[in-house]
């Protein structure tokens, strides 16, 4: 394209992740977009706390990164609709045990929404 600049990547932003809070059953939770993540996740408490209802999981697997304690069996799924502000979506999230936040939105979300 003629005339067409194109800006060079901000290196810097490639990974940090961005912490906010969101209405899941209009109760107020934590929810992290984290662009090197390869997985969506919902912690298990707030999956018993909401009583959302689980899906089983149809591909078992491992994961490590998110436990101190070695690794967490992924065998159970969580459709989650959240809302920050005017903005209102529903995705497909992995359950497992997690400290750090209710939900983290990783690489599948952005590809998915194109963000």
């Amino acid at each position: 394209m003629l005339g067409h600049i194109q800006k060079p990547f901000d290196e810097s932003q490639r990974e940090n992740i961005f912490h906010t809070w969101c209405l899941i059953n209009d109760k107020l939770c934590s929810l992290i977009v984290d662009g090197v993540s390869y997985t969506n996740v919902a912690s298990t408490r707030v999956v018993d706390k909401l009583r959302l209802p689980i899906i089983s999981h149809t591909k078992h697997y491992k994961i490590q990164w998110l436990s101190e304690d070695g690794e967490i069996i992924v065998n159970k799924h969580v459709r989650i609709a959240f809302s920050i502000g005017k903005y209102k979506d529903e995705v497909l999230c992995d359950v497992v045990p997690m400290a750090a936040t209710h939900t983290l939105l990783g690489r599948p979300w952005k590809f998915d929404r194109k963000v």
